[in-house]
């Protein structure tokens, strides 16, 4: 997931029952090198802090190089730091490659049957126990309050463990003892026999197959895939989790208006089969029931390009962690001539840490861009190929801008992205690709505001199809509405997104293109949530105006049109 976009894919936050000061009684378990750890073995620490870790979570990912630093900070202090593994689904060489990649020194055991999982009552990765001498749980849960359910901050308002510790060793009793864990569900081995007519050979792999692997498969954008038996048996919890909860797969638009080429929605019906499949202890079935595996383009999805454009020669540096400003880059394409595109494709070199790519085109002698027809790069976002006779005109001499989006994943990357397009014969244009905006550059959100209202408007002045609709803001977006009011007084509701989210950049593309008549007025409506509830919210006491980075905002609605070539 998130993008995981960032990729940025966050899971849920939950609370778990348990009985303060808890006495962890003495286990013995391997690193991922086969050597043994027990308890026991640090009956010297003042304090011992047990992280339940998971390989492909993507916050455990996340917090990986901080939990090493605090291991650090504190081994001079008598504190030792044990990294716990109790996902089924995670090898022993997954393991050592995690520890390797988020050079991670402290031991991480596998807890192969969960029996330390159990025993800690733990339920997400990444979880954390500290006990004291006597290896009572002192403190349970968050490492720290940066990261959530669909929410990033730039940085922690509270770092629960690291607090923890230090009251501890000052003899103090800690003040938080207990917060709610945000991350992935472990990957138990089923508490049931597996029965039941639903199995995964016969129903759940269909299910994913059409909906989830082509991001959930390897080398794709999401952070782990979901291809086989044995990939999907350990992550079933989580995935019976974020499909009731509609957060994937990732689809914002409202039912009740509209339809869409690219509409991802499971049916009641399938949301059922995997919940049973669930409870009835994940049963595998007969593997000649299994269906055919989907063949996916590799590379281009788009026929080979006449031309590829890279953002830049040297590659760009992604850190392991923080909050990376969006990135852009010109490019000039050195076009002699004006050129026709009919498909154009924008690709990450680094999926794990590119949330999204727009590349705009900078027409000659001026300075701002313009949108360049739907162009660009976001989980599930398929590129525009248009019909023959279709194609986007771009001028001779233009540039090209790639606005990119990072989020970095908890080690050091490089990205090198880049544009391939595929030219249309001039002759046999008829139909032009267009591209334009509803925007409004003027708002300013007041402090706290939890539902300030902010409209735009673009106003058709020849009859035009409508392609496709875009709504874009940043961290404080609510609500967005795509109205059209026709010159004959209609009005129609065209896209409504109830609940904005920054970490899907989603393009819908309209089931049947929706002809707007000259003179019809196009109405975005945003909502944007400034107050201290909205998680994401960098600055609830600031007022917030127009600005290209995620910490200002944006109120865009684009639209991707086609009208007659004249």
């Amino acid at each position: 997931m998130k993008k995981w976009m960032i990729f940025t894919f966050l899971f849920a936050m939950t609370g778990s029952a348990f009985a303060a000061e808890k006495t962890v009684k003495n286990f013995t378990l391997r690193d991922y090198r086969g050597k043994q750890h027990s308890l026991g073995d640090y009956s010297k620490s003042k304090l011992v802090v047990l992280a339940v870790l998971g390989t492909d979570c993507p916050l455990v990912k996340l917090y990986a190089p901080r939990l090493e630093r605090l291991s650090k900070k504190y081994a001079d202090q008598g504190v030792t730091f044990l990294g716990i593994n109790s996902n089924e689904q995670d090898t022993v060489t997954k393991v050592a490659a995690f520890a390797r990649i988020h050079r991670i020194t402290f031991p991480v055991l596998k807890d192969p049957d969960n029996a330390v999982a159990d025993l800690l009552k733990a339920e997400r990765s990444p979880e954390v126990f500290v006990l004291d001498a006597k290896r009572q749980i002192r403190y349970r849960g968050r490492i720290d309050d940066q990261f959530g359910v669909g929410f990033q901050r730039s940085k922690p308002t509270r770092d629960d463990l690291a607090i923890a510790i230090d009251e501890l060793l000052a003899g103090k009793k800690v003040s938080i003892a207990k917060t709610k864990a945000t991350g992935c569900i472990i990957g138990r081995s089923p508490k049931v026999k597996p029965t039941g007519e639903v199995t995964y050979s016969n129903q759940i792999s269909r299910i994913l197959q059409n909906n989830c692997v082509s991001c959930h498969r390897k080398g794709d954008i999401a952070p782990f895939p979901l291809t086989t038996y044995k990939e999907v048996r350990g992550w079933a919890g989580m995935i019976n989790e974020v499909v009731q909860e509609k957060r994937m797969p990732p689809w914002n638009a409202n039912p009740k208006h509209g339809k869409f080429k690219n509409e991802a929605i499971l049916t009641k019906e399938e949301k059922k089969l995997i919940e049973t499949w669930v409870e009835n202890g994940r049963p595998e079935g007969d593997r000649k029931d299994l269906p055919k595996p989907k063949k996916f383009t590799e590379g281009w999805q788009i026929p080979k390009p006449d031309v590829v454009f890279a953002m830049s020669k040297k590659p760009y540096k992604v850190p392991a962690e923080g909050v990376v400003k969006y990135q852009y880059f010109s490019v000039p394409t050195n076009f002699k001539e004006d050129k026709w595109i009919q498909a154009a494709e924008a690709i990450p070199g680094n999926r794990s840490v590119v949330h999204h790519i727009i590349v705009f085109v900078r027409p000659p002698k001026s300075a701002g861009f313009r949108s360049a027809g739907g162009i660009g790069f976001a989980p599930g976002l398929p590129p525009p190929i248009y019909p023959k006779g279709t194609a986007m005109y771009v001028p001779a001499g233009s540039r090209l801008v790639f606005q990119v989006h990072y989020t970095p994943n908890g080690s050091p990357q490089q990205d090198i992205s880049k544009v391939g397009f595929v030219f249309a014969n001039p002759k046999s244009v008829k139909k032009i690709i267009g591209g334009g905006m509803a925007a409004n550059r003027g708002f300013r959100i007041p402090p706290g505001a939890d539902n300030h209202k902010v409209v735009s408007s673009y106003t058709f002045w020849r009859e035009t199809k409508m392609l496709s609709l875009s709504p874009h803001m940043h961290l404080r977006g609510k609500s967005f509405r795509f109205e059209a009011h026709y010159p004959n007084g209609k009005k129609e509701i065209l896209l409504d997104v109830p609940k904005y989210d920054f970490n899907w950049q989603l393009r819908y593309v309209l089931a049947k293109p929706k002809v707007m008549p000259k003179g019809t007025k196009l109405i975005c409506t945003a909502h944007f949530d400034n107050s201290e509830f909205n998680l994401n919210n960098p600055d609830p006491k600031k007022t917030v105006r127009w600005g290209d980075q995620t910490w200002e905002e944006m109120m865009i609605g684009w639209f991707t049109t086609q009208h007659d070539r004249k």
